[in-house]
């Protein structure tokens, strides 16, 4: 349990790093738009390799399909929740945060957190060791993911302390969950494993259409660029996946 803690931590700590990018240094919308579409592609394939295709491997088609659309409309509802409570536009890299509510924006920050580390914890029931490959791809998506928001967070007059705090609490939170991602579902059936790895995933994904590639489109300004940026994301975790 304590292992799958360190290692949600690590995964979280990417959103410090990426925060204190954004604090730090001036980037344009554009190369703000690209980094987050290479983060996008590292999570696409981390969420077909290392959940989807796991979770069919351990218990079929039925498991997929049933963990897949409950974490898509778990996420989904969640997010619809949040988003009319003033969090829409918790990862907008150019201030649109002010007019929303810091609660919202805190709860949806942890919702688009959590599927990712629960599933890190999962990674370790194996027996064999973390999920390297999926930590790093975690870590890689998680600094755009936090850069955009923190830059936007602080164009919306945030204190940069206040900023950090923010992400170092969902850093934390990490940890918690995939603590708590390893701790249940040690000794659970292979059927039920796959189901929550592959909600893990349905949750993911439906976190990258909602706000990772619009955002990153709106930023990069839809040029095919952003594709190409994207298929590299993908290609460097799908590598990263197959040295395991």
């Amino acid at each position: 349990m304590a292992e799958a803690a360190f290692w949600g931590f690590v995964g979280g700590t990417a959103l410090i790093v990426g925060a204190l990018v954004g604090l730090r240094f001036r980037m344009s919308r554009r190369w703000i738009g690209l980094i987050m579409g290479f983060g996008a592609g590292v999570l696409i394939s981390a969420l077909a390799f290392d959940l989807t295709e796991e979770a069919f491997e351990r218990a079929g088609g039925d498991a997929v399909t049933i963990g897949l659309a409950a974490g898509s409309l778990t996420f989904f509802a969640g997010d619809w929740l949040l988003d009319r409570r003033g969090g829409e536009d918790r990862k907008a890299s150019t201030g649109e945060q002010a007019d929303g509510n810091p609660l919202a924006i805190v709860l949806g920050a942890l919702l688009d957190g959590i599927p990712e580390s629960v599933a890190i914890g999962v990674t370790l029931l194996e027996g064999t060791g973390v999920g390297a490959a999926f930590v790093v791809a975690v870590f890689l998506s998680n600094v755009p993911e936090s850069l955009a928001a923190a830059t936007g967070l602080k164009r919306a007059g945030w204190r940069e302390r206040r900023i950090l705090g923010l992400w170092t609490g969902v850093a934390l939170v990490s940890a918690v969950a995939a603590a708590l991602g390893y701790a249940l579902l040690d000794g659970a059936s292979q059927e039920t494993i796959a189901v929550i790895q592959a909600f893990a995933a349905g949750a993911i994904l439906t976190m990258l259409a909602d706000t990772m590639f619009p955002e990153a489109f709106e930023q990069e300004g839809r040029s095919a660029v952003l594709g190409v940026v994207t298929v590299f994301g993908f290609t460097l975790a799908f590598l990263l996946t197959t040295l395991e």
